[in-house]
């Protein structure tokens, strides 16, 4: 998780420096097609084309369908509104991934997971406010966007019980490259070379923060896994502070203490159950 949340916080800022030349269907095709060429070491480490075998070809369709409107919406919200905005808002994820993990997947809630995320979301709403000034479209695109991630993470949290994380990957990158190619070629312009770079890095942190949510996914229940991407939220809020000075006020820092408080009590009640479990 520490990999997921490195990489998706670089990618938040790769992402709006992208989103400056390129359309979205175009940053996000090239992401599929360029990270499957960086997947394509560990491929060849597992085995080749036989590691990535699957008996569930529709569960993956139907999980990259949803994750990649997901995705779009998430690029779009990047360009209309605050870096910490968007993923405060992505944050109500957690509300809906755990409700689905327990009627999906037979997790269950206990207090202290259901603190956790409780301090979670009364944190998100303290940066957001949206009391204060109304729901504007970037953040209703934002909050439509972590539905489809909720719906995403609970399938690659069931696909893991069978394929392995760099199968879960491979297919992400397969659908999503042949969904998004009709729809980037409209749109399609020659990047500079400074959007290359980006591009390049979007493609790799998109590629391999998944590969980390998936192995995590493996290693712990979702209702473990997903309060924890809470942190986030303030790794978000301070890249938007040293790249783009976004302003960070005490609601704010409020916001991202509650956050961490709920983390900590999470990881402190989980671990030592999981650990006594293990031989």
């Amino acid at each position: 998780m520490g990999g997921w949340l490195s990489l998706m916080v670089v990618i938040a800022v790769a992402g709006r420096e992208a989103t400056r030349e390129l359309a979205v269907f175009q940053i996000m095709e090239l992401r599929s097609i360029i990270g499957f060429a960086m997947l394509y070491p560990l491929l060849h480490a597992s085995g080749g084309l036989a590691a990535v075998r699957t008996s569930r070809p529709r569960q993956h369709t139907v999980r990259n369908v949803v994750h990649y409107a997901a995705q779009y919406g998430w690029f779009v919200a990047l360009t209309m509104i605050p870096l910490a905005q968007v993923v405060a808002i992505e944050f109500t994820m957690p509300i809906w991934a755990a409700l689905l993990a327990v009627a999906f997947l037979g997790e269950r809630m206990n207090p202290s997971k259901t603190l956790s995320i409780a301090l979670g979301v009364i944190g998100v709403g303290l940066i957001v406010r949206p009391a204060t000034t109304g729901l504007s479209a970037g953040q209703l695109i934002a909050l439509s966007a972590a539905v489809g991630f909720a719906v995403s993470v609970i399938m690659v949290k069931s696909l893991t019980r069978s394929d392995s994380a760099l199968t879960v990957i491979f297919w992400m990158l397969i659908c999503q490259s042949l969904m998004g190619l009709i729809p980037a070629v409209a749109v399609w312009r020659w990047p500079s070379l400074v959007t290359w770079g980006w591009v390049l890095v979007i493609a790799f942190c998109g590629t391999y923060s998944h590969y980390c949510m998936a192995r995590a996914m493996q290693h712990a229940e979702a209702t473990v896994v997903v309060p924890m991407d809470f942190l986030r939220v303030p790794l978000t809020a301070l890249a938007g502070w040293l790249v783009y000075a976004e302003r960070v006020d005490l609601f704010t820092v409020a916001g991202v203490t509650l956050i961490l408080a709920g983390n900590l009590l999470n990881l402190r009640r989980t671990t030592p159950r999981r650990a006594a479990a293990l031989p």
